[in-house]
């Protein structure tokens, strides 16, 4: 790991949410499967809908928002538990609406890929690129109304060729507001590896364009990725204008549930799987003396324990009423 700075118990509470992350992302993966073999239906099962996990990616949800407040904003992509989980999201009612349950966020009308929780200041989309024109505006209403808060817009290395993308770094930079772009570089926009997409080795470069800081942070270090982002947030606070970070990561599902990552290079997968950033911080935290192997069993079992709640809670939940269709959501007069 790259800095061994931060005090024990707070390396520790990076590890526990990693392990959060994680737990929920292995059980989803699980529950998706249920009622979609041997022929597979989208709509079928528990879990209706596509499915976007995020095992793997922990470092970049973990080291940036650690130092984020609760009142700080985020915008996230389609890939968005570990974010809302690293945030601070109320886990049942996330389950509840990814299970399309009446207890859900918005009563399960959303989904998946349309997490909100205003008590939280956390949203995401399905549509790519689309967090950052309104991490943008949060930003500008921050400075404009005198307030210390930061928005951070989170997004894959496919969304940074989007002309949101550049659009909204452009009048960041104009407008000097507190905004972090976070850019995770996963190697591949859905089946599309980024050096056939991208016409920079690192999006991180396109930030001198706009006169703003760019960082790149590789090896999905978590200790790496919060010392950047601490960097990039404390920036933002002071007033001090936007920055641009892209963090190296790697997605250890398909893109979706169900794809079949032909497009994998033999042995690739196995790779990544050998430099899996959880159990590597777990190592680094017990070599280094941080924890201790029964403080881990604890955070695991208290993992465990956690998700099998949002789970059963999301289970026993009802449906929504069929009156309640057109409510809360927008239909022609």
């Amino acid at each position: 790991m790259s800095t061994d700075s931060m005090p024990s118990d707070e390396l520790v509470s990076l590890y526990r949410t990693m392990c959060v992350i994680r737990t929920y992302e292995d059980r989803l993966a699980e529950i998706y499967t249920e009622g979609k073999t041997p022929l597979f239906s989208i709509a079928a099962g528990p879990v209706p809908g596509e499915m976007h996990l995020a095992a793997g990616q922990e470092p970049v949800a973990a080291g940036v928002i650690v130092h984020l407040r609760s009142d700080d904003v985020i915008t996230a992509p389609h890939r968005p538990h570990h974010f809302a989980i690293a945030k601070g999201v109320d886990l049942k009612r996330m389950t509840a609406e990814i299970f399309g349950k009446k207890t859900g966020l918005s009563q399960g009308k959303g989904g998946h890929m349309h997490l909100f929780d205003p008590q939280t200041h956390f949203s995401c989309s399905g549509i790519v690129g689309a967090g950052f024109p309104p991490a943008v505006g949060a930003a500008f209403a921050f400075k404009r109304q005198g307030e210390d808060r930061v928005a951070v817009a989170f997004a894959g290395e496919g969304a940074a060729n989007q002309g949101t993308f550049h659009e909204s770094l452009n009048l960041a930079a104009s407008w000097h507001v507190p905004v972090v772009f976070v850019i995770e570089d996963n190697h591949y926009a859905i089946s599309v590896p980024k050096e056939r997409s991208t016409a920079v080795a690192k999006n991180s470069d396109r930030a001198s364009a706009y006169g703003i800081p760019g960082v790149y942070v590789s090896g999905n270090d978590v200790l790496a990725i919060a010392e950047a982002a601490e960097k990039a947030i404390a920036r933002a606070r002071q007033g001090h204008g936007p920055s641009l970070l892209e963090i190296e990561t790697t997605r250890l599902y398909g893109h979706f549930q169900g794809d079949a990552e032909a497009y994998l290079a033999a042995g690739e997968k196995d790779e990544w799987r050998h430099l899996d950033p959880v159990p590597r911080f777990r190592d680094y935290l017990l070599h280094s003396g941080r924890m201790t192997p029964d403080k881990d069993q604890m955070l695991q079992a208290e993992a465990r324990a956690l998700v099998d709640e949002a789970i059963a809670f999301a289970r026993e939940s009802p449906d929504p009423d069929p009156a309640d269709a057109f409510t809360d959501v927008f239909a022609n007069a």
